[in-house]
């Protein structure tokens, strides 16, 4: 009878510390913030084209990942922006220079967007309906050993097995 007792005390024990657990994690969620529900001009094609800032609360990583695209476009998912190896930060500025190996204002390196070019180049969807735009933010457990310039899918591949947060905000623009 002991025995059944400290085994059910046992169990009790560990489940009560896997839930304890699974509250740590909802606790970590990334939150990726705009100050915008529609893409300012300035950070699209019709403007000055510049990467908007991006706000982020709840982050424990080592390095940060940013993949913006458009989901609407009638490509299919069509990518705008890839910027890796980011330290973590609590916001990303606006107007990241288009360079593949970032010094200042932040360090990181970028890839490829659909355009075939380096760095951020905003919405520029065709005349009818807004697009949506996906802003999807990566905690990583490490810095990833990535040549500034790849591609997406290059990056994808670099990051699986390292994400330990992610989150995303969506904006909408249309012409």
């Amino acid at each position: 009878m002991a025995m059944k007792l400290l085994l059910i005390a046992m169990v009790v024990a560990m489940l009560a510390f896997i839930g304890a657990i699974g509250e740590e994690t909802e606790m970590k969620k990334l939150e990726v913030k705009l100050d915008f529900s529609q893409v300012p001009v300035d950070n699209t094609c019709q403007g000055k084209d510049i990467s908007p800032k991006i706000t982020l609360e709840g982050l424990n990583a080592t390095s940060l990942v940013i993949i913006v695209d458009d989901a609407d476009a009638p490509s299919g998912a069509f990518t705008h922006w890839i910027i890796w190896n980011i330290p973590p930060l609590e916001e990303v500025p606006e107007g990241i220079p288009r360079v593949p190996a970032l010094t200042s204002p932040i360090k990181g390196s970028q890839g490829l967007n659909g355009f075939g070019r380096v760095g951020y180049m905003g919405p520029c969807p065709p005349p009818g309906r807004p697009h949506r735009y996906n802003f999807r933010v990566y905690a990583l457990d490490t810095m990833l050993d990535l040549q500034p310039g790849s591609s997406r899918q290059a990056l994808e591949r670099a990051m699986q097995g390292h994400i330990v947060q992610q989150g995303e905000a969506m904006a909408t623009y249309g012409r």
